[in-house]
């Protein structure tokens, strides 16, 4: 059996610090989450605030710590394990993977969506056209997949182009923004009121998690830390430049969007994109301007496919170290000859991306399609399982020795504690919130049952797996 501390054979390290941030801001940045925010009004600048103070920051120096500490393939997985063990390990590395495999469906048909933008046909029928959804979508996965089997040093090239896909229509979006502030008043009634968020309203704490978690995946790149050149010092150094960066994108964004259109008219998929069309229009009624919705739809399926990519290839990984440790199939382990890509762990992910999506699709409207909304539900919970693990191992690490990559935080361990609480606390509160339901009654209580019973089933059948691995080990 592979030990723990055994590093992941034969890995290239192609990635550099370029690499990390780009890759850190096509994780984290989704652009869909502007209009989900400034839907709120002005309070939504007041939660991006409190989000970023209380989860971004404190998953931002988790991040750090444990990266420099465990610079190795497998991530928030390893740290995990590593902190508590192989038990919990596995059941974060487990709830890490799975999650994500519900979760590219989702975002490949929000790529499809945006993608009818760019060729002008953006809030037409053909965005809801399932022969056009199904090509795309499954066109977009699997040229994903095979970019990044043939190799990090080539697949790296999608992630980074949708890093910078992904934050040039932000850029485009807070310039249109500040021109508006400076030449048109507010599409939306602001008042020193309307920032103050009501906590007492169900709805609202609903929207602050979601909204912390807008800000979650800056672990992603540490899953390939075999793969990083120089990694105890690039991982932490690639938090430093992209976090503020993501912060700036999501802040500022949402405030444009607020002060260019106004809330009745904001579409929550193409909020941003009619943003830009609107910060157009105020420049000379948009004469010669017309090309800018088409190429920040254009930069953002760029952006939505690095994303894709980034999100296949990182709990890859996981599952790779998993296959190593044998508690997943050996399978997952293995190199490809050529590439030195874990290839059997990213086909399975594409795979089952693949049932998915299909089930999403082709059973719309049949209970095919009740099924899938089912797991979409168990999803909620099952998503914040890792995150835990994620904030207790730092706790638990900066308790044993003086932190490795810290030093420089002002308050130095005392405050750094308190963040990493706050991490676990919003964490835990947004498990809470998943579980409850959007409405009361009988209808209440089966939502509740399914998102309960679906999570457990989830749990249940990974601990089965790991039950068969250690048998398998022993």
């Amino acid at each position: 059996m592979t030990t723990p501390s055994t590093p992941a054979p034969q890995l290239r390290r192609v990635l550099t610090l370029r690499d990390l941030v780009l890759f850190n801001i096509v994780a984290v940045l989704g652009l869909r989450w502007l209009a989900t925010a400034a839907k709120a009004g002005p309070s939504a600048l007041v939660l991006w605030l409190l989000a970023a103070a209380l989860f971004f920051v404190p998953q931002g120096l988790a991040v750090l710590e444990l990266s420099s500490r465990y610079p190795r393939e497998g991530g928030i997985y390893t740290w995990t394990r590593e902190t508590l063990g192989e038990g919990h390990g596995f059941l974060c590395g487990w709830c890490y993977w799975i999650n994500n495999v519900l979760y590219y469906p989702n975002l490949l048909i929000s790529t499809a969506v945006i993608a009818t933008y760019v060729v002008g046909r953006g809030g037409t029928a053909l965005a809801d056209n399932r022969l056009y959804i199904i090509i795309a979508t499954l066109g977009a996965l699997w040229f994903a997949a095979g970019v990044n089997i043939a190799g990090a040093s080539g697949g790296k090239w999608l992630q980074n182009l949708g890093g910078i896909g992904t934050y040039i229509p932000a850029l485009m979006l807070i310039v249109l923004g500040g021109i508006s502030v400076a030449t048109h008043a507010p599409a939306n009634t602001i008042t020193l009121a309307g920032f103050r968020p009501d906590f007492s309203n169900l709805a609202a704490l609903n929207l602050w998690a979601s909204i912390a978690f807008a800000f979650s995946g800056m672990e992603l790149s540490a899953t390939m830390g075999d793969e990083v050149r120089d990694a105890a010092r690039n991982l932490p150094r690639a938090i430093y430049i992209a976090a503020p960066l993501v912060a700036a994108a999501y802040i500022l964004g949402s405030a444009s969007v607020l002060w260019l259109v106004p809330v009745g008219e904001l579409n929550i998929t193409s909020g941003f994109i009619q943003a830009i069309v609107k910060g157009t229009e105020q420049i000379g009624g948009g004469a010669g301007l017309a090309w800018c919705g088409v190429l920040a739809a254009a930069a953002y399926t760029v952006g939505n496919m690095g994303g894709l990519g980034a999100w296949l290839v990182g709990p890859a990984r996981v599952a790779f170290v998993i296959g190593l440790d044998r508690y997943f199939p050996p399978a997952f382990g293995r190199i490809h000859p050529r590439f030195g890509t874990p290839y059997v762990a990213i086909l399975v992910q594409a795979v089952l991306a693949t049932v998915f999506l299909l089930l999403s699709l082709v059973g719309r409207g049949t209970s095919v399609e009740r099924a899938y909304l089912i797991l979409l539900d168990t999803q909620l919970l099952i998503y914040f399982i890792p995150y835990l693990y994620l904030f207790l191992s730092f706790l638990i690490q900066v308790s044993r020795s003086a932190p490795a990559a810290l030093r420089a935080v002002p308050g130095g361990r005392p405050v750094i504690k308190v963040l990493g609480a706050c991490g676990f606390l919003v964490t835990a509160l947004a498990m809470v919130l998943a579980g409850v339901p959007p409405e009361g009654g009988r209808q209440g209580a089966l939502f509740l049952l399914k998102v309960a019973g679906g999570a457990a089933g989830f749990l249940a059948a990974g601990g089965l797996i790991y039950a068969r691995g250690r048998r398998r080990a022993s």
